[in-house]
């Protein structure tokens, strides 16, 4: 029995079929070797440079997973991660505002946790005060400190300054708003240098600034916060693009300028013009080899392919691009296990043995049974299974899984791939409605249909 401090929330998680937030490690499976490859490419970035990472799989390998798994990585080797799910409404790859703002808002810090971009900027002006009372001698309650703290804030931002003076009038005016105790000042000025467009005019005027953070301000705000992340100590910045495949789903147009978007942030990149930044991109195959993904922009494309041989075991994980492979019932089996013996029972040993490993392997057939034989597809809805067993197990004396449980596949609770796999289709990313015409309702089916099956262990 593994006892760790985030079981109750990981299992929570999988409860919801969701991927947990924190402590992934302790029941991730096959991603030691990339774990491995992505630290030692934060080595190199840790001195200044840049660097991407292409994640490929399909759904059900475990993209999410994996990224966020290395932001926790990239978090114990002193990095600041944000993970951003890209989408057609909330986050569109050619809106980069919405982008930047969703990197700010996701920012998390081994040391302050999620939303942790008001701490950065507190911790960065404290930094800056303590130097202006070492080298220049003055307390906090002296007339001239906030001037000082000023002037040193504007050295420490001066190329920032020069390409958009912005930034630092913002930080300037957040520091004099606290330091007079005007907190509501403070927090919208904080609120719009985040890339939160709907500010008091009146707030962004005691700054001199106005307007909004657009899309030509975003990528210089996204280096000035990246200064502030290496000044602070931290050694860079790692920004997860998740689900880009979505890409996919809009007009031409949309398309052109997503991946544009997205070539100019891998540009800045190469260019340094943001030292310390790492970018994990994820997308499907599709969208990697699928002329309204990556091919429809070759500059980009070119950058990123990768030949993948037959055999998986002899990829080349330093590459652009990697591919995350399919669980199969081994891995799937290994995985509940390690959630069986993390989960937080008052009674360890009776839930040990009850949910034997007899019990795991019945559990993953049936869910796989369920989806067509494909255990690609299966692990969300395994490990809700599982946790349901593991709750009533836990929560009944005499609850036996193998006489009393019957898996329910229902069809309300799964994911648009898993429904394809459940009635033996192929998923297909849909069209945007600009692209695709509309098709007519299909007829509304009798009743929801369930796959009800009792385990024999």
């Amino acid at each position: 029995m593994t006892i760790v401090p985030e079981s109750r929330e990981i299992v929570s998680a999988l409860r919801a079929g969701l991927v947990p937030r924190r402590g992934l490690e302790h029941y991730a499976t096959g991603l030691d070797a990339l774990v491995k490859v992505v630290g030692e490419e934060l080595d190199l970035v840790a001195t200044g440079k840049g660097g991407v990472k292409w994640l490929r799989g399909e759904y059900g390998n475990g993209k999410t997973f994996a990224a966020r798994h290395l932001c926790a990585a990239a978090r114990a080797r002193g990095f600041a991660t944000s993970e951003v799910q890209i989408s057609v409404k909330d986050t569109p790859m050619h809106h980069i505002e919405a982008v930047y703002r969703k990197v700010v808002e996701r920012l998390e810090t081994a040391s302050d946790g999620p939303n942790a971009f008001a701490a950065i900027v507190d911790g960065w002006l404290y930094q800056v005060g303590e130097e202006v009372r070492r080298v220049k001698g003055l307390a906090e309650d002296d007339p001239a400190f906030v001037d000082a703290t000023e002037e040193r804030l504007e050295d420490k931002l001066a190329d920032m300054s020069r390409r958009n003076p912005a930034f630092a009038q913002v930080l300037r005016g957040y520091h004099r708003a606290m330091h007079a105790g005007e907190f509501a000042t403070a927090q919208g000025l904080l609120a719009w240098l985040a890339g939160q467009p709907h500010t008091d005019s009146r707030v962004l005027a005691s700054a001199g600034v106005r307007g909004k953070v657009d899309g030509q301000a975003a990528h210089t705000f996204l280096a000035g916060i990246l200064q502030l992340l290496r000044q602070s100590g931290y050694a860079g910045l790692v920004v997860v693009l998740d689900e880009v495949e979505t890409i996919q789903r809009l007009n031409a147009k949309g398309r052109t300028d997503s991946l544009i978007a997205l070539r100019n942030l891998v540009d800045q990149q190469g260019e340094a013009a943001t030292p310390g930044l790492y970018f994990l991109v994820t997308g499907t195959r599709d969208f990697f080899e699928g002329h309204r993904g990556l091919k429809h922009e070759p500059a980009l494309y070119s950058r990123v392919t990768v030949k993948f041989d037959d055999d998986p075991r002899w990829d080349n994980l330093r590459a652009a691009q990697v591919r995350l492979m399919p669980f199969d019932r081994d891995r799937l089996f290994e995985v509940g296990q390690r959630v069986r013996d993390l989960y937080p029972s008052s009674q360890p040993t009776r839930l040990q043995a009850t949910v034997s490993d007899a019990f795991l392997r019945a559990l993953v057939d049936q869910v796989t049974k369920g989806f067509g034989g494909r255990v690609a597809v299966a692990p969300r809805m395994f490990l809700r299974a599982l946790t349901d067993v593991l709750d009533r197990v836990d929560m009944h004396q005499d609850y036996d899984p193998v006489q009393h449980y019957k898996l329910d596949l229902n069809e309300a609770q799964l994911e648009p791939a898993e429904l394809a796999a459940a009635h033996g289709k192929d998923y297909v990313e849909p069209d945007d409605a600009d692209e695709a015409p509309a098709e007519p309702e299909p007829p509304a089916p009798a009743a929801t249909p369930k796959t009800s099956k009792r385990l024999d262990g």
